[in-house]
C-alpha cells in the first residue's frame, strides 16, 4: 500500500524518508532549518522547521516520523510569525556586520531574514564583542556570529570523532568553544574545516590569505607561480552558475583568470599527484617485498596525518613518507623551478589553490620546510579563488580557456582523480598492476574502488599475492579501522583515508553545498575528465620522467627523490595546558588530574571534579593533594578519566576515585 502525506493540499507519496522534513523537501519545498543535516543526527534545536499537522498541532518536521495520511501545512500565518520571532531573536544576539563578513553570500541567517521579509529587529541587540580566534592558519572563529545550532559540534563528533568543539555554560551564557575556552590551536582540532562548511553563519570560516596574494602580485620584483588542485576545477563553476545540475570542468577558464590577475606561471597539482603515485607505488612495492610496516597508509590528507600523529602514534610508521601533491609541488617549485624559469629563488612566490583548509596548516609544517624556509608561501581555497575572480571584475563564465604552463602542467588521468575518495587507491593500482588490462579501458580498469560509502573494501591479486585494500572517508570510520587493526581483527595491505566526505571534492575550502548531489557531480566531473585524457597511468607522464632524469636521480625512491619528495612524521600531544585547582606540590602532595577533554566532559568529568574537591575537603586532605583539570589524558574512548598519582582510572566513578585517593594518601 502506497504511503502519502497531504502537504499544503498536494498529495506527496513517500517510502523510506526518515521524517516529515525529508518528505517536504521531496515535494520541492525548502523548509527553513539551521540544525538539520542529512549527514548528521537529528538535533531539533532551531525549531525553524515547525509545521502544522491536523490533529497534532505545531510540531518540528525534522524530528517527527511520518504517518501515511497526515495533513501538513508549512506556511500558516502562525508558523510564519513564529519563524520571524525565532530569526529576530537570533539576530538580536548576533554580530550584524554582514557587509564585511566573509560568509555574507552564503550565510543561512542572512538568507532566511531576507526570505521572511524581516525589515527590523524588535529586540535589543545584546551581542558582546569578543576577540576573533586567529590561533591557526586554517580557520578563524568568531564567537559573536555563533547561533548555537550545534552543527559544528555534531559534525566534529559524529563524522570525525574528534570532539574539538563543545557547548560550555548554560542558558544565555552558552557558547561553543574548545575545552576550557582555549584557542583552537590548543585543542585537538585536525583542521579539516568541516565545521566551517556546516556552520550556517560566519562563526567558523577558512582563514583567508587573499590580501597577501594580491600584495605579492602587485610587487613588480616578484614572480608569483600558482598551481590548482584537481578538485578545484570541478567546483569553481558552481559559484558562477556554470552547469549546476551536472557540474563542469573549468580548469582552462581558471588558467585564464589567474593569468589576467598577474600570475607568472599557472601549474596543475595533478602533475605532482602523478609524482606522488610514482613514489608511493614504489614505496608500497618495497614494503610488500620486505613485508614491513604494512599496511601502507596514504599521506595525502593532512587532517588524516595529524589524526594519526595525535591519536595513534604507534601507526606513524605505516604512514607513507611521500609528501602530498601540494608538498611535492612546493618542493619542486622552490628548489627546481628557479633553475628552469631563470628566476632567483628569493624573487619567487609560490601559491597553491586547494579545496581544503587543512592544506593551509600543512604548508606551515616544519617537516615540509627547507632549512627553516617554507616551500608554499600562500594557500588559498576554491572559495578564496572565487572571491579574487570577482574582486578582479572578471566575468568568469565568459572567459576563454587556456592551457597550463609546462612542465608542471601536464598530467595523466591518475592525477586528476586524486580529488575523489578512492582516487589515490585507483591511481596506485594503475601503477603497480599496470599489466592487468583485462580488455578494459584504462580509465575504468580499477573502477571497483569507487563509491559513495565512507568505508569500502576491495581485493586484488598482484603477482600471486592477494592485496587487501580499504578506502575510507570521515575520521570516525578511520578510527574504527585503526581500532580493528590494533585488536588484530582485520588485516590490510593498503589504506586510503580522506578526512572530508567524498574526498577533496567535499573539502571545506570548496563552495558551500548542502545537497549531496552537488558533491557527486564534482566526483563525476573528475572521472569524466580522466576519460578525455590520452594517458591514465602516472608512470607514463613524460614530464615526470624528464624531471626524474634531470633532477631526481633518474628513478623513484632514489636518494635525491627522498630529499625532495619525502618527509617524516612524529607524535603530537593533542593538548598542552592544564588548569590548577589546588597546588600543594611544595609539600609533596598527591597529584590528581581530571581529564577535561570534550569526550570526558560529556561523560561527567566536571561533576567528578566537583565531587573530588568536596571529598578532599570533607576528609581534610586539602593540604595533601594537588588537583588540576588536565586538558587531556589521551584516553578518550574510556571516558571519563582521572589520574591519581601514576594510576589512570578509566570510566571513573566517584567511588573508584575516592578509593584511589584514600590509597595514595595512606
Amino acid at each position: 500500500m502506497e504511503k502519502y502525506l497531504i502537504i499544503n493540499g498536494v498529495k506527496i507519496f513517500f517510502e523510506n524518508e526518515k521524517n516529515i522534513l525529508e518528505i517536504i523537501q521531496k515535494a520541492k519545498i525548502e523548509l527553513p532549518t539551521f540544525c538539520y543535516h542529512s549527514e548528521l543526527s537529528t538535533y531539533g534545536s532551531c525549531r525553524l522547521c515547525m509545521v502544522e499537522v491536523e490533529g497534532m498541532g505545531i510540531i518540528p518536521a525534522c524530528s517527527t516520523p511520518a504517518t501515511s495520511g497526515m495533513v501538513v501545512s508549512t506556511n500558516t500565518e502562525k508558523i510564519i510569525s513564529m519563524r520571524k520571532i525565532i530569526v529576530e531573536l537570533l539576530l538580536a544576539n548576533h554580530d550584524r556586520e554582514c557587509t564585511t563578513c566573509q560568509k555574507s553570500q552564503s550565510c543561512k541567517l542572512q538568507t532566511l531574514a531576507r526570505r521572511l521579509g524581516i525589515e527590523n529587529v524588535r529586540f535589543k541587540n545584546v551581542v558582546h564583542k569578543t576577540d576573533r580566534d586567529l590561533s591557526t592558519y586554517a580557520l578563524v572563529r568568531e564567537q559573536d556570529k555563533c547561533i548555537l545550532c550545534g552543527d559544528c559540534v555534531r559534525f566534529c563528533d559524529e563524522v570525525q570523532s574528534i570532539g574539538a568543539l563543545g557547548f560550555v555554560n548554560r542558558g544565555s551564557k552558552s557558547v561553543v568553544c574548545p575545552s576550557f575556552g582555549k584557542d583552537l590551536e590548543l585543542s585537538e582540532c585536525v583542521y579539516c574545516g568541516q565545521c566551517s562548511r556546516v556552520c550556517p553563519t560566519g562563526a567558523i570560516i577558512p582563514r583567508s590569505e587573499v590580501k597577501d596574494v594580491w600584495k605579492a602580485l602587485s610587487n613588480k620584483n616578484k614572480k608569483v607561480v600558482v598551481a590548482i588542485a584537481p578538485a578545484v576545477r570541478a567546483a569553481i563553476g558552481e559559484v558562477f552558475g556554470l552547469a549546476k545540475e551536472n557540474g563542469t570542468e573549468a580548469a582552462g577558464k581558471i588558467v585564464t583568470a589567474l593569468k589576467m590577475m598577474g600570475f607568472y606561471k599557472v601549474f596543475d597539482v595533478s602533475f605532482t599527484a602523478d609524482m606522488t603515485i610514482v613514489e608511493e607505488a614504489n614505496e608500497f612495492l618495497e614494503r610488500i617485498k620486505e613485508n614491513n610496516n604494512l599496511p601502507l597508509f596514504t599521506s595525502c590528507c593532512p587532517a588524516w596525518v595529524k589524526f594519526v600523529e595525535q591519536y595513534y602514534p604507534e601507526f606513524i610508521k605505516s604512514l607513507s613518507t611521500c609528501r602530498s601533491p601540494q608538498g611535492m609541488y612546493g618542493s619542486i617549485a622552490k628548489r627546481i623551478m628557479p633553475k628552469i624559469l631563470g628566476v632567483n629563488k628569493e624573487d619567487l612566490v609560490v601559491v597553491s589553490i586547494m579545496p581544503c583548509t587543512a592544506k593551509k596548516y600543512e604548508a606551515r609544517r616544519k617537516e615540509l620546510a627547507n632549512n627553516g624556509e617554507i616551500d608554499i608561501d600562500y594557500v588559498i581555497t576554491t572559495q578564496e579563488l572565487a572571491m579574487m575572480i570577482e574582486e578582479a571584475g572578471l566575468r568568469f563564465q565568459d572567459l576563454d580557456a587556456y592551457a597550463f604552463d609546462m612542465p608542471l602542467g601536464f598530467k595523466t588521468g591518475a592525477g586528476i582523480i586524486f580529488g575523489n575518495s578512492g582516487g589515490v587507491t585507483e591511481a596506485v593500482l594503475r601503477n603497480v598492476a599496470s599489466g592487468m588490462t583485462d580488455g578494459q579501458d584504462e580509465s575504468e580498469q580499477f573502477s571497483f574502488v569507487r563509491g559513495e560509502d565512507g568505508r569500502r573494501e576491495a581485493k586484488i591479486n598482484l603477482s600471486g599475492r592477494e592485496l587487501k585494500i580499504v578506502i575510507i572517508y570521515g575520521l570516525k570510520n578511520a578510527r574504527q579501522v585503526l581500532r580493528e587493526l590494533k585488536a588484530e581483527r582485520r588485516k590490510y595491505d593498503f589504506i586510503e583515508v580522506m578526512a572530508c566526505p567524498g574526498g577533496c571534492v567535499g573539502g571545506a575550502g570548496q563552495p558551500i553545498y548542502n545537497d549531496l548531489s552537488t558533491r557527486k557531480n564534482r566526483a563525476k566531473v573528475l572521472y569524466e575528465n580522466d576519460k578525455t585524457l590520452e594517458l591514465h597511468k602516472p608512470q607514463d607522464n613524460p614530464y615526470v620522467q624528464k624531471l626524474y632524469n634531470d633532477y631526481l636521480g633518474n628513478a623513484p625512491g632514489s636518494t635525491k627523490a627522498h630529499e625532495y619528495l619525502h618527509t617524516h612524521y612524529k607524535y603530537r600531544k593533542r593538548y598542552k595546558e592544564s588548569v590548577v585547582i589546588s597546588d600543594n606540590s611544595s609539600n609533596g602532595g598527591v597529584d590528581i588530574k581530571v581529564c577535561f577533554g570534550n569526550h570526558c566532559m560529556k561523560k561527567g568529568s566536571k561533576e567528578i571534579l566537583k565531587h573530588i574537591v568536596d571529598y578532599v575537603g570533607n576528609k581534610n586532605y586539602k593540604d595533601k593533594v594537588n588537583i588540576s583539570a588536565s586538558i587531556c589524558l589521551e584516553k578518550c574512548f574510556s571516558a571519563p578519566n582521572v589520574k591519581v598519582s601514576n594510576t589512570t582510572i578509566s570510566k571513573a566513578s566517584d567511588k573508584s576515585v575516592e578509593e584511589a585517593i584514600d590509597k595514595e594518601i595512606k
